[in-house]
């Protein structure tokens, strides 16, 4: 579809076709308080129960509680916690804070600073976008454990 040679920059447009269903997706809302990680790991090993991925709660019990906690923590409300059960289970946190995660090397006497590349290791994909009332971060798993 292209010159040999194309004389500016191309593009790929790149569109899902297909929504996942409305029991493929589980959303909550999370109040900014560190006392609700719990609560939420909690919810999303119940979810993960109910649609038959047992054997994902380790890990997604490990993103959710990183990602939680970091949205509390360096983000702003609202906070809300999706996740997809499509070919992959996706998790995704969304605050109200557009300032974008890094992954940082912390030393070894750090307390903290290790959740984003914990969730970079244990996953298959990250990454963060803007929106338009914060930004989300979000990573895959696959449906089976890598381990």
């Amino acid at each position: 579809m292209l010159p040999e040679e194309p004389s500016d920059d191309v593009a790929l447009l790149l569109a899902r076709t297909r929504a996942p269903g409305a029991g493929q997706v589980a959303t909550w809302d999370v109040s900014p308080d560190p006392a609700q990680v719990a609560a939420t790991r909690q919810a999303a090993t119940e979810q993960l129960t109910a649609w038959g991925l047992d054997e994902t709660a380790f890990v997604t019990e490990l993103v959710v509680s990183e990602l939680v906690t970091n949205a509390i923590r360096y983000g702003a409300a609202p906070i809300q916690l999706r996740l997809i059960r499509d070919q992959t289970l996706i998790c995704e946190v969304s605050d109200g804070s557009s300032t974008s995660p890094h992954l940082r090397r912390a030393h070894q006497d750090d307390e903290g600073g290790r959740g984003l590349l914990l969730v970079a290791q244990l996953t298959q994909r990250w990454g963060s976008r803007q929106t338009t009332r914060g930004k989300t971060i979000w990573c895959e798993q696959p449906l089976t454990p890598l381990f």
